[in-house]
């Protein structure tokens, strides 16, 4: 099994006809995951590499059946984008986009949280479920099918991690990454959640990094509500005190919000937590030895 893509998914790409939209949605295709259209407003009829693109969602959806959406546009428009998505009735929402101004961000999510369409990001790498699809700018080649649950809101850390699991020969169910924008889409809970529930999940590997609340809020959630290991990096734990650093949501306040904040409120609920991400992957190790 997998969370949120796989063969099932029928992706519809916005923005497929710009540059980083078509590079990335043929990698994705490559790749094996179902790429059904596209959309380009004014572009309704054409195609790219045999993708048919459509003006609206509607029409795409209505065409090709598709069930899950990647966001590509640029930034004042991917709100609209997205909400765009929802209305079509796409269930699943992978906004890509970096730079949404955060007012967008915030009445996306108040629209969304009404509905039943899930969004994952904005300012995201997107989501790989190994050997089934592949929807974002992951670099597939550093994974491979297995038993690791992986949601980080970091890209980067996501592929190091990932790399480090596979070089210890671990493989994903699958990865995810929620991004690090003060709004958004999708919380760590949402995702844990999801892979407490995935048969073939058997450790969670949870990437956070310094600023906000979330790691603290899914701690608390995995004491209450997950019975499958869980495992955590912090990304931050040098970080300068005083210093601007990371994703926009990366807001300290005071003793607020720093790696060591988060490492302290996770250990007190049972996670064990990584200084580093090569000891990810030993830790990794000594959890599931002690499973099989």
């Amino acid at each position: 099994m997998a969370i949120l893509v796989d063969s099932n998914t029928r992706l519809c790409v916005s923005g497929i006809t710009g540059r980083e939209g078509t590079f990335h949605t043929l990698r994705n295709r490559d790749y094996g995951t179902n790429v059904v259209s596209g959309v380009t407003p004014g572009k309704g009829g054409q195609d790219v590499d045999g993708i048919p693109v459509f003006d609206t969602f509607h029409a795409a959806v209505a065409e090709t059946g598709a069930n899950t959406a990647m966001i590509f546009v640029p930034p004042r428009f991917a709100a609209d984008s997205i909400l765009e998505a929802e209305d079509a009735g796409i269930g699943l929402i992978v906004a890509i986009t970096e730079g949404i101004p955060a007012h967008d961000e915030l009445r996306v999510y108040n629209h969304l949280r009404r509905g039943s369409s899930r969004l994952i990001g904005p300012n995201c790498p997107g989501i790989l479920s190994p050997g089934k699809a592949n929807v974002g700018i992951i670099p597939a080649q550093f994974f491979k099918e297995g038993n690791v649950g992986l949601v980080s809101r970091s890209g980067t850390l996501t592929y190091q991690i990932g790399n480090e699991l596979a070089q210890r020969g671990f493989g994903n169910s699958s990865i995810v990454g929620i991004g690090g924008d003060p709004v958004p889409g999708s919380s760590f809970i949402d995702v844990i959640e999801l892979f407490e529930a995935d048969r073939e999940t058997e450790l969670i590997v949870m990437c956070g990094e310094i600023g906000g609340s979330a790691e603290e809020e899914a701690a608390d959630f995995i004491a209450e509500h997950v019975s499958k290991p869980v495992l955590a990096y912090i990304a931050g734990f040098t970080a300068p005190p005083g210093k601007t650093m990371g994703h926009a949501g990366a807001i300290v306040s005071g003793s607020k919000g720093t790696a060591a904040a988060k490492a302290e409120a996770l250990e007190a609920k049972g996670v064990r937590v990584a200084r580093n991400p090569t000891q990810v992957s030993e830790l990794a190790n000594q959890i599931l030895a002690t499973r099989v």
